[in-house]
This record gives structure tokens, sequence and C-alpha cells, in this order.
């Protein structure tokens, strides 16, 4: 009798171990959910992994092209790609330039795209290696006469420039009227101000992204890119700190498709 007594005292704390483990596991459970975290060795039977991704509002094509719920453009295709290759799926967000920081920062987005260079607090965040160089350019009508090489050449004209952006190299020379600029809110509308403004010499634009305005709106003919660099920045993505390992096997997918030649492929879709 003693002996069923003890067994069955020992069922019973038994019993009583396994509930605290399962409402344990429960608690857990509804605490944290089932959020994927950004380690670099998880295994695809993990809960599915999301990447929530800044396209912004209107994209930045060819870089990032938006139509409707649609999406494409060089820096939207590698990130698919190698997010799929790390078990990730990406999720569009269109967030506006002015709020992408600080909704990193909060969580609402994992990663946008940027070069550090535009960045106000870039040690704020993580930048993955660059996925390709934007370079601005100049953008001159074929009729004119005017070459570029230093900034003097520039002394006397006005330039159609993108609302809000600064060109570090033609800064100074803004500022003391040498060179004048005449701000445009949207890049498409630029090449049109150019040729059909009042005294307005040139514009300026990443040279991927002047060509490809250039040929969507029927203007390829009409303007020649200058040779000559005002600039050239990484363009990478941007993460919060916390997908450090994410950006390390971002790196290391990007090294691969760069060597394979499907980065190339990418690129000479878009061009």
């Amino acid at each position: 009798m003693k002996q069923s007594l003890a067994s069955m005292r020992n069922a019973s704390s038994c019993w009583q171990m396994s509930f605290a483990l399962a409402s344990l596991a429960l608690l857990s459970s509804s605490l944290f959910g089932s959020t994927a975290f950004a380690t670099e060795d998880a295994s695809p039977q993990d809960a599915e992994r999301i990447f929530r991704f800044n396209v912004s509002p209107n994209g930045y094509p060819p870089y990032l092209i938006t139509k409707g719920e649609e999406q494409a453009g060089i820096m939207w295709d590698v990130v698919v790609l190698i997010a799929d290759r790390l078990n990730y799926r990406v999720v569009p967000e269109k967030i506006p330039r002015k709020r992408v920081d600080q909704m990193l920062i909060d969580g609402y987005i994992d990663g946008t795209t940027r070069a550090r260079e535009w960045t106000d607090n870039p040690e704020d965040f993580v930048f993955t290696d660059p996925v390709v160089d934007i370079e601005e350019v100049l953008f001159i009508p074929k009729d004119s006469d005017l070459a570029f090489e230093v900034p003097e050449d520039l002394f006397s004209r006005t330039l159609v420039t993108h609302l809000g952006y600064h060109y570090p190299a033609l800064e100074p020379y803004f500022e003391s009227g040498d060179i004048k600029r005449f701000d445009v809110s949207r890049d498409r509308d630029m090449f049109r101000y150019v040729l059909h403004g009042d005294d307005l010499d040139a514009a300026i634009a990443d040279r991927l992204v002047g060509k490809w305005i250039l040929l969507n709106e029927g203007l390829q003919n009409e303007f020649r890119a200058t040779s000559t660099e005002l600039s050239e920045y990484g363009f990478r993505l941007m993460l919060r700190k916390d997908w450090a390992p994410f950006a390390k096997s971002f790196n290391r997918e990007l090294r691969k498709i760069r060597e394979n030649g499907k980065l190339d492929e990418i690129l000479s879709s878009y061009r």
C-alpha cells in the first residue's frame, strides 16, 4: 500500500512538472510570437522569415520600379534573389523618404536602399557591400556646345537639380552664385525643363536613372551624358544593427552572383 501511495505521488509530481513546462512554453509563445530573427544559419524548416523592404511610394527607376502592387528594378531583383537563397520572403513597404530612417530604427521595416554618404547618422545602421554604383553626371542637350570637365566649366550656367538633393562637388559654387540651380521635385520632369525652360543648360542625374527616364519619355536622342562624373557612390542596403548577421550573409551571396555573372545579367536587363 505504501508503495502504491508513493507511486501515485511520483505520477502526480511528474504530471505537475509537465503541466508547468507546457504552461511556460505557451507563455513564451504568447510573449514572443513567431518572430524570425536575422540569424545567419537558421534552417529552412524554421518559421517563415520575412524581410520588410522599403521600395518607397514612387520607386526609384531603374533601381526600384513600382507599378501598382507589382515590384521590379535592379535592387528589387537582387534583394529578392539573395533573400530567397537565405530563406527569406521579401515584403515591399512604401515608406516616404522623410520617415524611412525612424521607421527602420523603430522596427516597422527591416531595410532600405541607400548610399552611406546620403545618411545623416550612418553609424546608427548597418550597410551591405555596394550592389551597384550611383554615378551623378550632367545630361546636356545634344545641340548645346556646353562641355564639362571641371566645375569652372559651369560658371554662369543654370543646372536643373532635384529638390532637396545636395551635390557636394558643386555646393560651394551654388552658394557663391557662380553656378545657379533650378530645383524640380520629380526626376522625370527635369529633362523637359531643360528642353523647354528659359536659360536652363543641363540636368544633374544618376547615369542609369537619366537614361531610363529618357528612354521611357522618348527623349533618348535629345541629350548626351557627360563622361565626367560629379560623384560616385556605392548603392547598398541599409539595415538595423540587429540585422548585421543578415548583412554578412547578403554580402557573401552578393559576391557569388557577381562572380557567376548573375548580377551583370540583372543590370543588363535594365540598361
